[in-house]
């Protein structure tokens, strides 16, 4: 990743209000690992069938901050993009998302503050069934203008 060129995403001034993206995610076996190896998180109702199966989810369930992470993937990557950063959100997860689910989610700029260089979005995701899994708002701020690098390197040249 060092020394590789990435483009920045969508600056303030490049954004419009109604801008739209649209994606979908599978939940893998070794997502669910990965997050679990990292956190240190054992809650037995996202690893263990045998608990779940006795729950009111009656399987084991995806853990939300797995579900924000894939919100906070297409702030990332996509809108406004690499570059970005999320400074509030307010998410409800009205329903789980369980093993081997897809999960489709619709991003759309609902708001734009140039004078904070602040953008709000509103996301929301949808299962397989069509109902909501997630919903709410972020408040992001798109990437920066970085400075030129010809005007600092070539500054003692006329």
């Amino acid at each position: 990743m060092l020394g590789k060129k990435r483009k920045l995403g969508k600056k303030i001034n490049d954004l419009k209000s109604g801008e739209k993206f649209t994606t979908s995610f599978t939940v893998e076996d070794r997502d669910l690992l990965m997050y679990l190896g990292l956190t240190n998180d054992a809650n037995p109702l996202y690893i263990q069938h045998d608990y779940a199966s006795q729950t009111p989810f009656k399987r084991p369930v995806v853990p939300t901050v797995m579900v924000f992470g894939m919100v906070s993937s297409i702030v990332s990557m996509h809108l406004p993009g690499p570059g970005s950063h999320i400074i509030q959100q307010n998410l409800e997860y009205p329903k789980p998302v369980y093993h081997y689910g897809d999960v489709r989610f619709h991003a759309e700029v609902t708001a734009i503050h140039k004078e904070e260089h602040q953008v709000e979005l509103q996301v929301v995701g949808y299962d397989e069934e069509g109902d909501e899994v997630v919903k709410g708002t972020l408040i992001v701020q798109p990437p920066y203008e970085p400075d030129s690098m010809n005007a600092i390197s070539l500054e003692n040249f006329y």
